[in-house]
Formats: structure tokens, sequence, C-alpha cells
């Protein structure tokens, strides 16, 4: 006898429900059909505040979000609602002219950053009686060249209105901002001898007494350092930064060897360019290869051979006792 519901006949023992849905006696539900995967998150870029103020003096303000030093004067000079033409160079943990500390293209995530801007601008008269004028050039990768050494017992050294630190401006009245550091030095090598030349300097602006040097970052209690083998915030000339660990204590000996030779073949020092050389040298079987490589990437420097030579050298074959 059929069994009739609430609804009508009921159909026979394991015939199919009405519309093809049921299932036989005895037989599990089938699993739910599983719900496509959302897609993965990207794994968050962490948020990279630093501290900076004016070396002269100046509230503390906060910056972020650059990727080159362009963007990172940008960043300050809207911090202090100041021109970033303004800002001639920037020096870590120190509101002092301390070219130990400038920032170049690292900077560690706990440094605080100090803005050197544009002081006094003064002309002086320079008369060439040797080659060498005993100075080093670098730049501020933002179209500034200044001085970063003088000499012992050198031409500049004997003008005491010629200070490290001080932007070079114009050479005869010719303007050279916007040159790099080593197009500078190559202008004033090329200058003839026993012919007076007039440099336009620009000298940082001066701090205020009672500002004392900042040691350390308020985002931590420990010392602040230009590199600690930690993560660094490496900015680049093209492309977003990155973080990346600090180098080895090899490869940074290797760098500051590279860079002393950059300064007593072109002078200029310039620790970016020479851990670039570095790199290029550690993936070169010899100085040939070297050359080629850094003609490739750097033929601008016009480096001459025996400079490579010992580039090469003073990287894969360090002399004794520089290790």
């Amino acid at each position: 006898m059929q069994r009739v519901g609430r609804h009508g006949r009921q159909p026979p023992e394991g015939a199919p429900l009405e519309n093809g849905v049921g299932q036989e006696p005895g037989t599990p539900e089938p699993p739910p059909a599983e719900a496509p995967a959302a897609p993965r998150a990207p794994r968050a870029r962490p948020r990279l505040v630093f501290h900076t103020q004016l070396a002269h003096g100046s509230p503390t303000g906060r910056i972020e979000g650059f990727t080159n030093v362009k963007e990172l004067y940008a960043k300050i000079a809207e911090v202090f609602d100041i021109s970033p033409t303004e800002i001639l160079f920037c020096t870590l943990n120190t509101h002092k002219v301390d070219m130990q500390k400038l920032l170049g293209g690292q900077i560690g995530l706990e440094d605080f950053i100090f803005a050197h801007v544009r002081g006094e601008t003064k002309e002086v008269e320079v008369t060439k009686t040797e080659d060498a004028l005993g100075l080093t050039i670098t730049d501020n990768g933002a179209g500034y060249a200044f001085i970063k050494r003088i000499k012992e017992g050198s031409i500049i050294n004997r003008l005491q209105t010629v200070c490290v630190g001080d932007s070079i401006e114009a050479i005869n009245d010719h303007t050279i901002v916007g040159c790099r550091h080593y197009e500078v030095a190559r202008m004033l090598r090329e200058l003839p001898r026993a012919q007076p030349f007039t440099l336009r300097l620009v000298q940082p602006k001066k701090a205020f007494d009672m500002i004392g040097q900042r040691t350390r970052s308020s985002k931590s209690p420990g010392e602040g350092r230009v590199t600690t083998g930690k993560e660094t915030l490496r900015l680049r000339t093209q492309g977003p930064a990155v973080l990346e660990e600090g180098p080895s204590p090899s490869e940074e000996e290797a760098a500051r060897r590279v860079d002393d030779l950059l300064e007593s073949y072109m002078g200029i020092r310039d620790s970016e360019l020479a851990s670039t050389m570095v790199e290029a040298a550690k993936g070169s079987p010899g100085a040939a290869q070297l050359a080629r490589g850094l003609d490739s990437v750097l033929g601008e420097f016009a480096f001459p051979p025996e400079f490579v030579a010992e580039v090469w050298a003073a990287v894969c074959h360090p002399k004794e006792g520089q290790e």
C-alpha cells in the first residue's frame, strides 16, 4: 500500500525525488561544493617613517613615501615649507657638517635625517699653482656638488674662506648647478695653471649653538648609526626604493678601498658609486672584463685602464693586511 504525505502520494522507496533531486536510502549526502579560494592578499609593504630636522634648528618633522634622493628632498621641503633647492645635503644622526655621516644611497631604518640648507654666498679667487687643488668633490644626487674634503697643505687649504660642506655654485661665473661631482672635478682639473679663476660658493646655514648633536632616533632607544648591518632603505636612481640587508664587513672594506681610489684618481668620493664598482668587480674574472662592464654602465666616467686594474685588484686581491 502506498503511503500518502501531506502533499500527495510519496514515491516508492529508492525512487528519486521529483525534479531529479534525491538519493538512495543509506547514501551519505554529497559534500557541498567548495567555494573558490579567496585570492591571497599581497604582502603589505612596511610603512617607513623617518624623522627629520633642519640642521640649523627646527621642530621635528616626519617624512615617508620617497624612493630617491630628489623625492626625499621634496618631502623634507614640504614639511618645513621651503623649496627643495634650498637643501644642499643631508647628514644622518648629527646636525654637524660631518662628511662621514652624509646621506648617500642608503638610510638605516633608525636613522634621523638632518637637512643642511643654503646659507651665505661667497666668492673666492684661486690661482692654480699646481695641477691638483686639493679638493675632494661629492654631490647630493639632486643637482648640487660640494666639497667633501680639503687636503692638508694644498692650494685650497691655504684659503681660509673655503670650507668642507661648501657647495660649488659657479666657476668663473659659469653655473655648475645640475652637474655631477665628477664633471665638476674634471672642470677644475682642466683649468690652466697660473691663471686665476673664481669660485662662487654657498655655505650651509650655521646651526644654533644650543642645538646639541642628536645621536639616537626617537623611534628607537638604540644608538643611531649610518650602517648597522641590519635592514636599510636603498634609494635608487630608477625604480622604487628597496629594503635590503646592509653590506657585510668585507664588502664595506672593499667599497672603502675603491672610494679611496676614486679620490686619488678623480678627486671625488662616492660611496654608492664605490659599492656599484665592488659588485661589478666581484663578478669579473679579470680587469679587462671589469673595464668592459664599467664602460657599459658607467661609460661617462671614462675610467683609465690603470685605474680599473687597481679597482679589480683592490676588490679581488686586496693586499695583505687590508682584509
